[in-house]
């Protein structure tokens, strides 16, 4: 299931809130609770793992019939009977951590074009607008204040770390990490398990952080990582697995670890082609 994230944390439905008895109380809205109920579970918009579903039902009111007429769901009975033997989790204040925390007041939902597939457990934050035919993998992360253009696919277990802009025609395979302030122009193939940086001195001092910048054009082979402010030039080419840690000029080739840089073939200057 995909999950359109608002809030930074999962707000229970209200409907959570009622008793069973209460729900079956009046038996001419019990089965259009049934088929909300069911509606709302198959087209539930953020993920949650599956539970199984346990013949739970009063003696009372089932006393002459044995037939179950509503199930409810682990996360169902927690809600009505709540669990307060566990303590209460409380941080330091100098961790700075927090739950609960909603967005701005001015933020807005994600804004999708036509025809788009969304496979289940991925993630889109607020802020975030996506052109036509947009497709994902299992599994994708897509934070706040991420622009991407039509004719997009990101592969399975993708993280888009926000403030991030992405062009038309681009195709992110399986398992790549793009960090915020990160620019992929169009027309851009990226391999599996790149990885792009954005801190040239991680956790040492204050640096502004400055993704990679891809041209247009470009492709970037598998297992690939990138420094920070990285720039792949126009219609270069990165081989599978090297470091690059200095920009590639447009029609380059950069190999090895640490990736050496050489011109490009001619028979490869040539648009990528999906």
């Amino acid at each position: 299931m995909v999950r359109f994230s608002q809030t930074l944390d999962d707000k229970q439905s209200k409907n959570r809130e009622k008793s069973y008895r209460q729900v079956m109380e009046n038996p001419y809205h019990a089965s259009e609770n049934r088929q909300s109920y069911s509606a709302q579970n198959e087209d539930r918009f953020y993920s949650q793992p599956s539970v199984q579903r346990s013949n739970y039902h009063e003696d009372n009111f089932h006393s002459q019939k044995d037939e179950v007429i509503y199930e409810m769901s682990v996360i169902e009975k927690e809600s009505v009977k709540p669990d307060y033997s566990k303590p209460e989790l409380k941080f330091p204040a100098d961790q700075n951590i927090q739950f609960g925390v909603e967005y701005a007041p001015n933020s807005k939902p994600p804004v999708i074009g036509r025809n788009y597939t969304i496979r289940s457990n991925s993630i889109i934050y607020n802020d975030v607008v996506i052109g036509d035919n947009f497709r994902t993998g299992h599994n994708v992360v897509i934070r706040e204040n991420t622009n991407i253009g039509d004719d997009v696919l990101i592969g399975t277990n993708t993280v888009i770390e926000g403030d991030v802009i992405i062009g038309n025609d681009v195709s992110i395979q399986s398992n790549v990490y793009i960090p915020t302030n990160s620019v992929i122009e169009d027309n851009v193939f990226i391999g599996p398990c790149a990885c792009f940086t954005n801190d040239k001195y991680p956790v040492r001092i204050n640096y502004e952080l400055q993704g990679p910048k891809v041209r247009r054009g470009a492709s970037i082979g598998g297992n690939t990582t990138f420094l920070s402010n990285v720039e792949v030039g126009e219609g270069s080419i990165v081989a599978a697995g090297a470091i690059v840690i200095h920009s590639v000029p447009p029609f380059y080739l950069a190999i090895g670890t640490p990736a050496r840089i050489k011109p490009l073939p001619d028979h490869l200057k040539v648009p990528n082609k999906f």
